[in-house]
């Protein structure tokens, strides 16, 4: 009876991973997150993944994909080209530069069902790059039916920076929204401690505002999650819950070398 329990056990663990295995994240990841004169192109590359720990899941063709600067937003939908990322299905896109901004690039994808959730999955994923000295606007809102909101200028900083930002629903602030963090991990170069060190977790005040020091230089993802008022249908045609995502990237460089 005994072994018939482990057995049952060690089923049941396979079948419910632990809680930072379903941390999933949306990625919008540019190769170039400062524009200046001498670097005047990216190439971002969009995704759905476990970022840490470097395992991919294939990210159908995207809802959207844009670009908002000064006001304005642009469809950049069919720039988008498949590309193979963390041996999962993504897809890439090049953007040129040609007068200061602030650029914020969304992807909104289409719904992933997560079966080992019961529910499907929407990640509206924004990352901002500023281009040419330009540094007003990176606070406003674009108008995503969920987002957040960086307090601090979410370019320019160092490793050890502070993190704040605002979880925002339909435009109004999520009070005690809860934050999930975690850093790409990139060529899997690094181990964590535990289980729980592989996603951080945050909780916002009443006025849904949050607050991480990010630990290491690189690409650090913030993902607040809350349940829609709708629901999607299942591959079988059921009604089901609807996960909804408001992602946001930041960059942190390491620390400047000393003068000598």
């Amino acid at each position: 009876m005994k072994r018939f329990a482990v057995i049952v056990f060690l089923a049941s663990m396979l079948c419910f991973p632990t809680g930072h295995a379903l941390a999933h994240f949306g990625m919008v990841i540019p190769d170039q997150h400062i524009i200046n004169q001498e670097k005047k192109d990216t190439h971002l590359t969009l995704s759905f993944s476990h970022p840490f720990e470097n395992i991919g899941m294939d990210l159908a063709q995207p809802k959207k994909f844009t670009v908002t600067v000064n006001g304005k937003t642009t469809d950049l939908l069919s720039t988008l080209q498949p590309v193979s990322f963390m041996e999962h299905k993504g897809w890439q896109s090049s953007f040129r530069f040609t007068r200061p901004g602030i650029y914020q690039f969304v992807m909104e994808p289409t719904p992933y069902w997560e079966p080992a959730e019961d529910l499907s999955i929407i990640h509206y994923t924004k990352t901002i790059i500023p281009a040419f000295g330009d540094d007003e606007g990176w606070d406003i809102p674009i108008g995503l039916p969920t987002e957040i909101v960086p307090l601090l200028r979410p370019f320019g900083n160092y490793v050890g920076n502070s993190f704040s930002g605002q979880v925002l629903l339909k435009g109004k602030p999520v009070a005690g929204a809860e934050v999930e963090i975690e850093f790409y991990n990139k060529a899997n170069k690094l181990r964590s401690k535990s289980d729980y060190h592989v996603t951080q977790v945050v909780k916002a005040d009443d006025n849904g505002i949050f607050n991480f020091t990010c630990p290491l230089a690189g690409w650090w993802g913030f993902a607040a999650l809350n349940e829609a008022d709708y629901t999607l249908k299942n591959p079988e045609g059921m009604d089901k819950d609807v996960e909804l995502g408001a992602v946001l990237w930041i960059y942190l460089d390491e620390l400047p070398e000393a003068r000598k």
